[in-house]
């Protein structure tokens, strides 16, 4: 085999991805042995093995301890809606989508004041030691995690109010805009920065995903007459879902 400029791990692997892709490799199907590579392709043992590596951290095959190398199942990635301004009702996005009777969405959710480290004083225009109410949340489709997020939002804001902890109080559970306008703050604007990176340990964990899966992940802020007043991380497994955004036309 002729493998050209490109390296020939590169090549081996193209080959071997093409082949899961149009189903010559379907799922759960054993892939070729190292040696069956080396021999197939006329490459070298460190070739065969690189290729094997990038099939692994592409999230197409996976290892069995003691049984060999496997085709991933292959999963249609389904959509978390994502929207700048909530339609009425004031729910959040998520859980408009549970009000379908077809869905089985659940969340978890913690919050604990604390000290804004500095990116988030950065983010939400902070003096250093500034406090922040910081909110964890564990999103969950028919059981299984499908959302991470983390939001923080200045107690130089919301101390002392009725809507200090989202999840709690008269407005619990509300979109940060409906939230905010109960104490007079009118949200104007809202950013949301989509990037993607290996997932953390503790992310992967929580997300049922292995090491060096990848993952989505949207950084929010929501402002008022250009003062950030709540900003929040969140983190979805890129090969189970995809973000899609739903914009108003003005």
């Amino acid at each position: 085999m002729t493998f050209g400029e490109q390296p020939a791990y590169l090549r081996v692997a193209g080959d071997l991805r093409q082949k899961i892709v149009d189903g010559s490799l379907p799922p759960h199907t054993r892939l070729p042995s190292q040696a069956r590579i080396r021999e197939e392709y006329g490459v070298s043992d460190t070739v065969a093995l690189e290729a094997r590596k990038v099939l692994m951290a592409e999230g197409l095959v996976e290892g069995r301890s003691g049984s060999g190398t496997y085709v991933r199942e292959r999963l249609v990635p389904r959509s978390i809606a994502r929207s700048g301004y909530r339609p009425a009702g004031g729910a959040t996005p998520f859980r408009q989508e549970q009000a379908d009777g077809e869905a089985h969405g659940t969340w978890e959710s913690s919050s604990e004041q604390a000290e804004a480290s500095a990116a988030v004083v950065e983010r939400l225009a902070l003096a250093p030691g500034d406090r922040v109410m910081r909110t964890k949340y564990v999103f969950r489709e028919a059981g299984e995690a499908m959302m991470l997020s983390t939001s923080w939002e200045p107690l130089a804001v919301t101390g002392r109010t009725p809507v200090m902890l989202p999840e709690e109080g008269p407005l619990g559970g509300m979109g940060v805009v409906e939230r905010m306008a109960a104490i007079d703050v009118v949200v104007d604007n809202v950013t949301e920065e989509v990037g993607a990176r290996p997932g953390l340990a503790e992310e992967l964990l929580a997300l049922g995903g292995v090491p060096g899966h990848v993952v989505l992940v949207v950084q929010r802020t929501y402002y008022a007459s250009g003062r950030p007043v709540e900003t929040a991380d969140l983190v979805i497994p890129a090969d189970r879902y995809q973000v899609a955004y739903h914009l108003p036309v003005k």
